[in-house]
């Protein structure tokens, strides 16, 4: 058996290492371009939509409130 001496083997995790390296900072730069292309909403239009979750919120929570009441009602009128 030919065995590897240990400087070819120091190249071929130094050629790995390179490797992953140049991976990483490839990575780095798409993610960069990809964020210049991103459309961040206005300051109004994120309150607009904050405004609009909350509304629903209350009123999804009044409705089964109310359906929960009846529910209850209905039980208690039944046993």
């Amino acid at each position: 058996m030919v065995g590897h001496s240990s400087s070819h083997k120091g190249e071929g995790e130094a050629r790995m290492f390179r490797k992953l390296m140049n991976s990483i900072r490839e990575f780095f730069g798409d993610v960069s371009g990809e964020l210049k292309k991103v459309s961040f909403p206005t300051r109004a239009e994120t309150v607009g939509s904050t405004t609009v979750v909350i509304v629903f919120c209350i009123i999804m929570s009044l409705y089964l409130s109310f359906i929960d009441s009846f529910l209850v009602w209905a039980v208690s009128k039944i046993l």
